[in-house]
């Protein structure tokens, strides 16, 4: 071994393959154990050979023994291997009985997601969760989030991303405004009714407004008033449907939001006509920890929420 090899260590792939054919005495079950190929298993054996310039084994026709600095390197291995190993599998405890953290948009957990929570406490309690309600997209290096609901486009490189719910955009009213004298019948009835305007986001250039929806419905010359202006914050999306649930005007609402009121009958959908919308409700979570066993349960119980909620059970 060269003087500027002594200062580095070899290849961990190298010292994990000789670990494990010494143990072994066969690159067959090492390969099995490590699952590659018993050549693989003897070319990073050869490589480590080549790293400290001496022989680790005796190879012959149907035999594998260790030279004496085999058997010299082996048990130290072993032993770092059994200590990493087990350091490992101590963070994995400590992982696992710390809460799992939920970072979710404001809107979405206080419409949607937040009051099926009780069915996965129901099916998994043994895990604590714990929710940040956030609009800020999450940094998983700098926070201490497993998994987060955000609302965009699904580019999150570096993340395992998982579609949930994509999006539309249609007129919503309380019941009430169906009845009266003028009530909801055909889209030409708006002027009769206050508007409800969500607002306008530099964030969501894309997301439709009263005067698109209008201008589609060939309505764009319509004499409309809107009574209520909400300015895009956390919470203007619930607003907006609360607003709507009062009576006190017609909503553009997000088909994902609105979905619970409307099936309660606290909305109505007035008249067809909807716009998709580009952005869609995504989980996501770094690609390196979504298989953790309580980000893996939640990530697929969600999903089954999800599939459940589109199917129209829940």
């Amino acid at each position: 071994m060269n003087e500027s090899n002594s200062t580095r260590l070899p290849s961990l792939n190298a010292l994990r393959a000789f670990e494990a054919a010494g143990r072994h005495g066969s690159f067959t079950l090492a390969a099995e154990e490590l699952h590659v190929t018993p050549a693989a298993v003897a070319q990073q054996v050869k490589n480590l050979e080549a790293y400290l310039g001496i022989n680790l084994f005796v190879r012959g026709n149907r035999s594998l023994e260790l030279t004496d600095s085999g058997r010299t390197l082996l048990p130290g291995l072993s032993e770092g291997f059994t200590r990493l190993s087990g350091a490992v599998d101590l963070l994995r405890r400590h992982l696992d009985e710390r809460p799992l953290v939920i970072s979710i948009v404001p809107a979405f957990g206080g419409k949607w997601l937040l009051k099926r929570l009780d069915r996965f406490g129901e099916q998994h309690p043994d895990i604590d969760i714990r929710i940040d309600v956030s609009e800020r997209m999450v940094d998983f290096q700098a926070q201490a989030v497993d998994i987060a609901v955000r609302y965009g486009d699904g580019n999150y490189p570096g993340l395992r991303v998982d579609l949930l719910l994509p999006e539309e955009v249609y007129p919503v009213c309380s019941p009430k405004l169906l009845e009266g004298p003028h009530p909801l019948r055909e889209p030409a009835d708006l002027q009769y009714h206050p508007l409800i305007d969500h607002g306008w986001s530099p964030h969501y250039p894309t997301w439709p407004d009263w005067g698109m929806w209008l201008k589609a419905a060939g309505l764009a010359d319509l004499p409309v008033h809107y009574a209520w202006h909400l300015r895009p914050s956390s919470l203007s999306d619930s607003l907006v449907l609360e607003q709507a649930i009062a009576g006190r005007g017609v909503a553009l609402a997000s088909s994902v939001l609105a979905a619970d009121d409307l099936a309660a009958g606290r909305l109505v959908r007035p008249f067809e006509g909807s716009f998709p919308v580009q952005f869609s409700y995504w989980l996501v979570s770094p690609a390196e920890t979504a298989d953790m066993p309580k980000i893996r349960i939640f990530r697929e119980w969600l999903l089954g929420e999800v599939a459940a909620h589109q199917a129209g059970l829940v």
